[in-house]
């Protein structure tokens, strides 16, 4: 079976495209319009596709053929034409037929915001798992597109003289192949889930507390991400820039080592094929000690935005929208202050100090990090106690735990016993770390 390795096909970088976003009468949106409408640009920009004309297009009733009524059409047809637009993107969801309609008469490509989240999704994934998720997606999304994608398939096979019967059509015969390949898919992620939870376990049982960055996309988490840990992962003003999960090792004050892990950046519509086939990607956020919800503050949608994260840590067993309780504890980064004016950075200043949970800061300029870190690293030493404890010095493997996982303060000599020369350590620990500790 052969079929277009993207959605697009051969319309793609640098193609230029009508974006429409519809506003349907009587349907609730997390966003207004011409938010959401901005939204759908900067996707189409995150591939490289050339935004010859953005429009919001009111629908009174929704026309089940071609979603928009036929003077609508008509509108856009001939804004393709002015603007010689190859590509016409629709910013929300189309069924199989309206997009089939909408191509013939447009006489262009039509993809939907599914289509575009996905073409997305197809070019950043990098990691293994990411690709395989993708591929899910893809097909999940373009087995029901088979008559629009592929009308070469109508033909028949199989059968000959008059013993064989008619057979199956290539389009039968291509949907069983797509639903074989799915299966193999959903085997192979199931692999990938059961190692991610076996190294989740090994992380919980030796070592190290994790961060987990969350927020929506383009909030800036990679920016914090590189500057918290010095590493490179891809940080652009882009949504999606992130796909994988990223992991790297940081210090705080009073943790020798802990991990940090960028997540993929939430969406509002996030199609259902990405919801379920990006969940592995999301587990890690449940196995956080904490996590840092990095919100874009000058974005005047940041309060949409938020109740969006929040409602993907709701359906993650995370966070309780109902009593606004979190399982886990939740520290509000509250990004891109050097964008915002003098003024309502008093204001955002002023909120902070009455909330533990609330930094402000800039990931670019680095100003508010070190006191996000101190932030982090005292939910993360909460109830942490001094003792002093006597070991062997023989017994290298706990003395050096001691040092990986507590804050040692000192050691002195602790005289002779039975077992040999002692050593005192002096050492901060969590409740959880000893109880770790002493289990060793």
């Amino acid at each position: 079976m052969s079929f277009d390795d993207n959605l697009l096909g051969e319309v793609s970088r640098g193609a230029r495209a009508v974006v429409i976003c519809p506003d349907i009468r009587g349907q609730s949106y997390d966003l207004d319009a011409s938010s959401r409408l901005e939204e759908a640009c900067g996707l189409a920009m995150a591939i490289g596709i050339v935004i010859a004309k953005s429009v919001i297009i009111p629908i009174r009733d929704v026309k089940p053929n071609t979603l928009f009524g036929a003077g609508q059409v008509q509108n856009i047809e001939t804004d393709c034409n002015l603007e010689e637009a190859e590509l016409v993107i629709v910013d929300g969801s189309l069924s199989p037929i309206q997009q089939r309609n909408l191509e013939e008469k447009l006489k262009r490509k039509v993809i939907d915001r599914t289509g575009l989240i996905l073409e997305i999704f197809g070019e950043r994934a990098a990691t293994a798992e990411g690709r395989l998720q993708v591929e899910l997606a893809h097909l999940d999304y373009q087995q029901s597109r088979l008559v629009r994608s592929w009308t070469h398939l109508e033909r028949q096979r199989g059968g000959f003289g008059f013993l064989g019967g008619p057979g199956e059509t290539q389009i039968e015969a291509d949907r069983r192949m797509i639903r074989q390949r799915m299966a193999r898919l959903r085997k192979e992620l199931e692999q990938v889930r059961k190692t991610r939870t076996l190294h989740r376990e090994r992380r919980g049982r030796a070592p190290w507390p994790i961060i987990a960055l969350v927020g929506y996309t383009n909030a800036g988490k990679s920016t914090l991400f590189n500057r918290m840990t010095g590493a490179e992962v891809m940080a652009e003003d882009l949504l999606f820039a992130t796909l994988d999960p990223t992991m790297r090792a940081v210090r705080l004050p009073g943790v020798e080592k802990a991990i940090l892990s960028d997540t993929v950046g939430f969406i509002s519509d996030l199609p259902t094929q990405l919801v379920a086939a990006f969940r592995a990607t999301l587990e890690e956020v449940t196995a956080a000690d904490v996590i840092v919800h990095v919100r874009d503050i000058h974005n005047p949608e940041s309060g949409a935005q938020k109740s969006q994260v929040l409602s993907v840590l709701s359906d993650l067993g995370v966070y309780d929208s109902e009593d606004d309780d979190p399982s886990i504890p939740i520290v509000e980064a509250w990004n891109k202050l050097d964008l915002v004016d003098d003024d309502r950075r008093k204001e955002l200043i002023e909120i902070a100090q009455s909330d533990k949970a609330i930094v402000p800061i800039s990931a670019v300029t680095g100003e508010g990090v070190d006191e996000l870190v101190s932030t982090i690293d005292a939910i993360l030493t909460e109830g942490a106690k001094s003792y002093r404890i006597m070991l062997s010095a023989s017994e290298g493997q706990k003395i050096a735990w001691l040092h990986s996982h507590g804050q040692v303060l000192g050691e002195s000599d602790g005289g002779e016993s039975d077992e040999g020369p002692m050593l005192a350590i002096d050492v901060r620990l969590t409740p959880k770390e000893y109880g770790r500790f002493s289990s060793l």
